[in-house]
């Protein structure tokens, strides 16, 4: 094992050789290469970790660039999701990390396949229902996992040790209400605060995987780059004090599939996310042929995308049946024409 690109993090102490060596086997599985993702992900994989498996729903667009550090305009003219174009900048990055790539939507059907043989989970998403459902996976496994959330100029970092520490459900106790908390589509995001946040995650996962979880006292940190400011709240006596239905109770209502959205709208997008009850393998060749005669039609082996000629939406495809349908964020519009174009 060559070590020589390693060499300034080793000579910071509280890593060394032997902390750079543990980072070298680590395995983690990254949910979601968007904003936070892909900086986790660059981070990671410049830092040395073993083995790197994303997981990311989406494809890269231009609105993306503002934030997401791995992607550029070339991606976009290929029309790639976020995990393969993330993966392709990575292996230039770093090509001792074994990248394993996964174009897909976590949900509760695969989301314990994903997680299988890692040692650490990072939340690189954007929604709450996905961060509950990898809490319960979390949970289920005996997983630790780092949150981390990022709006405006501010976000929380929290790791989490299932069975030991507060989990999410502790914190926040459920999903929160539509309107009731600021999102990306309110607030807007600013890159920096992104960096920060990722930052403090990579930061989390290197004393954990290096053998430092020492160094990782049960802490909500809460920054807000614009003020300024950071701080730090106690969650030492939360999990004791919640009766919290997941870590205490033992309940799963999000991994077991009856909490949860087939239908999501996209945070920041003007896009809803359309996902089939019953996941298929669709022929992109076939479906091209039909659908030229409703509108502009172009595929790659990751993705289809129809722009009808006679609205304002565009719709993409993945090989499994679940759609993006970008142009509208009223779920029955979406519906519909998921319908009408891909079928029921």
């Amino acid at each position: 094992m060559n070590l020589d690109r390693y060499s300034r993090q080793m000579l910071f102490a509280p890593i060394g050789e032997a902390g750079q060596r543990r980072i070298r086997e680590g395995r983690v599985l990254l949910c979601g290469c968007g904003a936070l993702g892909s900086a986790i992900a660059d981070g990671l994989t410049r830092a040395g970790i073993g083995s790197l498996r994303l997981v990311d729903r989406d494809f890269v667009e231009l609105s993306n660039l503002q934030r997401q550090v791995l992607f550029d305009e070339q991606d976009i003219a290929e029309q790639l999701p976020k995990a393969i174009a993330a993966a392709r900048k990575l292996s230039k990055i770093n090509s001792e990390v074994a990248l394993d790539p996964i174009v897909a939507d976590i949900d509760f059907t695969n989301i314990l396949k994903f997680a299988e043989g890692v040692d650490l989970i990072l939340d690189g998403m954007d929604n709450f229902e996905t961060r509950f459902l990898i809490n319960d996976a979390a949970l289920t496994t005996k997983t630790p996992w780092v949150y981390g959330g990022c709006v405006g100029s501010h976000g929380q970092v929290l790791p989490i040790f299932p069975g030991e520490t507060a989990c999410l459900q502790c914190l926040i106790g459920d999903v929160p209400e539509p309107g009731m908390t600021e999102t990306c589509d309110t607030a807007g995001v600013l890159g920096p605060a992104i960096n920060v946040v990722a930052a403090l995650q990579v930061t989390a996962a290197l004393k954990l995987l290096s053998g430092r979880r020492d160094l990782l006292p049960p802490e909500l940190t809460i920054i807000d780059v614009w003020d300024g400011t950071l701080r730090k709240m106690s969650v030492a006596n939360l999990r004791a004090q919640s009766n919290c239905p997941a870590c205490v109770q033992g309940r799963r209502d999000w991994l077991s599939g009856t909490r949860g959205s087939q239908t999501t709208v996209l945070c920041g997008r003007n896009a809803v996310q359309i996902s089939p009850a019953k996941k298929q393998t669709l022929s992109f060749s076939e479906m091209a042929s039909r659908l030229r005669a409703v509108g502009e039609v172009s595929y790659n082996p990751f993705l289809l995308r129809l722009t009808p000629t006679n609205g304002e939406q565009q719709i993409t495809l993945f090989p499994d049946g679940r759609a993006i349908v970008k142009g509208t964020d009223d779920l029955a519009v979406a519906r519909g024409l998921y319908a009408r174009y891909v079928g029921t």
